[in-house]
């Protein structure tokens, strides 16, 4: 048997259109990317940003994804996954908050302490992907 490794590469978040949302992450997160590749090859557009090493963040048509997987293009359900950046204070939860905000970003949950000592807040992207932004003082960035 191999052993499946316990390290992740890539997170692929399918998207409805490419090009904005390459925008959003780009243009109003700052992300870095090289732009759009493959699209010379059927259903192979994609953006990739590099985040810490050995980690990136793919976009990925999801029509693209469920023709190259043979599952059937669903409705898109914001709760079945969420994504979390921990970041070093509450300040720095406050600053992304105002930055995805201006960059079109919904906030679902607004910025608030909780109970365990933590501080942070929940926005969406443009497809409705989740993002927790957090200072958690147990593990902090």
């Amino acid at each position: 048997m191999v052993k499946f490794s316990n390290s992740i590469s890539y997170i692929t978040l399918g998207v409805d259109s490419l090009e904005r949302s390459l925008a959003f992450y780009r243009d109003g997160l700052g992300l870095a990317t090289k732009g759009i590749f493959g699209e010379e090859f059927n259903n192979g557009a994609v953006v990739f940003f590099d985040f810490q090493p050995g980690l990136k963040l793919a976009l990925w048509p999801r029509k693209s994804i469920s023709e190259e997987c043979g599952v059937p293009l669903g409705t898109p359900d914001s709760a079945g996954f969420m994504l979390a950046h921990n970041v070093a204070n509450e300040a720095a939860v406050d600053a992304i908050v105002q930055q995805v905000i201006n960059a079109g970003a919904t906030i679902v949950r607004p910025a608030k302490s909780f109970g365990w000592g933590g501080y942070g807040a929940v926005f969406q992207d443009p497809d409705g992907h989740l993002w927790e932004v957090v200072w958690n003082p147990h593990d902090s960035a």
